[in-house]
């Protein structure tokens, strides 16, 4: 990988063994889910996942799953070598994409300040990032942005392949799908010295893998 500047490419971050046995278990994890929601098995803890993502409507998604979890800290010392910055771990999120999904052009909350989003397996499907650090996104979920928003830049990852890059300053999206079925996990940190390091740690949850904490 070339010297990190708000965005680089990793190949081969994860094996393909490891990246496609995660990508088995969340196919399970999706119908074993979907099962117990068709048949009123379920629990509120946020554990099972949910097809209810306001980003991606309809597609099945998961944060904090544990499996994720342990790979955002396995991931780590491979983001903190690459990047040349001590991260502090936020939070995990994957999704099981499919047909006619599109990732609307946006950028990041603080607890993302550095993330690398990793091909788990599936149809591929590219990612555009700006790297020049352009504010063109007017409402996200309508799909609006100004006039002359840059291109981007096209990145196709291929199994275990992930893309690193400064969520919060850089506009990213996805196209339509054109595929069926493709797995991708972002994994989120914030850096030690920046200004949300102790206040998002682990994304405001006591540890890593639990569910949101809600204030009631």
């Amino acid at each position: 990988m070339e010297k990190f500047n708000k965005y680089a490419i990793i190949r081969k971050g994860l094996s393909y063994e490891l990246a496609n046995f995660i990508f088995n278990y969340f196919l399970l994890k999706r119908d074993a889910v979907d099962w117990m929601y068709k048949n009123n098995i379920t629990y509120d803890s946020g554990m099972l996942g949910t097809w209810t993502d306001k980003q991606i409507p309809n597609t099945y998604s998961c944060y904090a799953d544990p499996v994720m979890e342990t790979l955002l800290m396995k991931v780590l010392p491979v983001m903190q070598q690459e990047t040349g910055l001590n991260l502090i771990p936020t939070y995990s999120y994957a999704r099981l994409y499919k047909h006619g999904d599109e990732l609307k052009r946006h950028k990041d909350r603080p607890s993302c300040e550095i993330s690398t989003t990793i091909n788990l397996g599936g149809d591929p499907w590219p990612i555009f990032i700006d790297g020049t650090g352009a504010d063109t996104v007017i409402d996200e979920y309508k799909n609006i942005h100004k006039p002359n928003a840059p291109e981007g830049t096209k990145v196709l990852l291929d199994v275990g392949d992930m893309l690193v890059y400064s969520g919060c300053e850089l506009e990213h999206w996805r196209e339509p799908f054109e595929g069926n079925t493709c797995a991708q996990v972002f994994l989120h940190y914030n850096h030690v010295n920046g200004p949300f390091a102790e206040k998002n740690r682990f994304d405001k949850r006591p540890m890593l893998g639990v569910p949101p904490i809600r204030n009631t």
